[in-house]
């Protein structure tokens, strides 16, 4: 059965924010990536009738763990979070110099691991490129994978630890290690899949020309 996903676009940036239940009505979620205040989500899950069941980061720039000290520490909430960057988190000091409030993370995670939140097992992945210890966290065809792909693009590489043949490495192993029909949910705009952004997306080209006969 699919993952009942819902996305809330949170601070500044815009980025997506996803609160992933083994289905609607589950009364835990996994919140994936709050980047700003997260008063307006806490409405929404108890409107939603379900609470925070853990908090996993993909990748430790400011516009995804901006809110995430508030939410883990107002909903006593444990937080999973990528080991190469944790430091980051620790030490409230993002990338760009940008703030937020530090949080000590309950858990640290690395690509190969496999952890369950809010009920649903994830496989957790390894994709730098955008950012050093960037991860994704995979479940059955579906992929909450951060800022390595968007639909019709990528993610950055001009900030520290960012590399752009480290960022293709990292959609080729995605495409190595899973369908075309894998839903990718990205850290901004709207979902897609690997299959569509391989045979679409102009960062691709060089990929394309690889991979397709």
């Amino acid at each position: 059965m699919p993952l009942a996903v819902d996305s809330f676009v949170m601070g500044p940036f815009q980025s997506n924010c996803y609160v992933v239940r083994t289905e609607r009505g589950a009364p835990e979620a996994a919140i994936v990536d709050p980047g700003g205040d997260p008063s307006g989500l806490r409405l929404e899950l108890a409107r939603m009738g379900t609470k925070p069941g853990g908090i996993l980061v993909t990748h430790t720039d400011v516009d995804h763990i901006g809110g995430v000290a508030a939410l883990a520490d107002g909903t006593d909430t444990e937080v999973w979070a990528p080991a190469g960057e944790v430091e980051a988190l620790r030490s409230g000091s993002t990338r760009g110099g940008m703030a937020v409030t530090p949080h000590e993370p309950a858990h640290t995670v690395s690509g190969g691991d496999r952890i369950t939140v809010g009920g649903i097992p994830f496989d957790v992945v390894d994709i730098p490129g955008h950012s050093s210890g960037h991860v994704a966290f995979h479940h059955d065809g579906e992929l909450f994978a951060g800022d390595l792909l968007f639909a019709g693009s990528v993610g950055r590489v001009d900030l520290a630890g960012g590399d752009w043949e480290t960022l293709l490495d990292s959609v080729r192993a995605l495409l190595d290690a899973y369908p075309p029909e894998t839903v990718v949910y990205p850290g901004h705009g709207p979902a897609t899949t690997l299959g569509r952004e391989l045979a679409t997306n102009p960062f691709l080209s060089e990929l394309r020309a690889e991979l397709q006969p």
